[in-house]
């Protein structure tokens, strides 16, 4: 199974089975991945801002039998030390024919504000970078938060404001191989 290290985390490639467990059966999860979720995790997958047209392309993967697509089905981020899954990380796609693609990230309360999203969204980018992408983009809510000083740690730049088909309106931010 391909994984991403960080030096406190393991990036672990979802496949369509595992997340499937995760949101409709959570309790099978641990048994399915060998790994225990954090509280908050299952939140995240079955809240209103989960996309309804990636739940169903995500069933439409497992009936084909598809594994772990790190560009459709992102990555487990897991916590090293404490053995268990603590967010999610990847990607809305694989990059576009300019080289362009969009990250997104989230670790559930318990262990935020410990650094763990950044290690992610670094280990995203490099992935990215390393696998054809020329620019590397991300979207948060229009206010300074959490997500925004991560990004800005990881080299992005604000681009300005866009209102996203699934999201509204968002701030747009951007970063090249070589960070600002």
């Amino acid at each position: 199974m391909m994984s991403l290290q960080t030096p406190r985390l393991t990036l672990r490639a979802c496949s369509p089975d595992q997340l499937l467990a995760l949101i409709e059966q959570p309790e099978h999860f641990e048994r399915l991945v060998g790994l225990p979720v954090a509280e908050g995790l299952h939140g995240f997958y079955v809240s209103d801002d989960v996309s309804s047209l990636w739940l169903t392309a995500l069933r439409e993967a497992r009936e084909r039998g598809a594994g772990p697509d790190p560009w459709r089905h992102g990555f487990f981020v897991t916590h090293k030390e404490d053995r268990c899954v603590i967010g999610s990380a990847g990607y809305k796609g694989a990059p576009d024919s300019t080289g362009v693609v969009e990250i997104a990230y989230g670790i559930v309360p318990g262990y935020e504000r410990h650094g763990y999203a950044t290690e992610a969204a670094a280990a995203l980018v490099t992935f990215a970078f390393d696998h054809g992408a020329s620019l590397v983009r991300a979207h948060t809510l229009p206010v300074a938060n959490a997500s925004t000083r991560v990004l800005l740690k990881c080299g992005f730049h604000h681009v300005g404001s866009v209102v996203d088909p699934e999201d509204g309106p968002v701030w747009r931010w951007e970063r090249g191989r070589e960070p600002v």
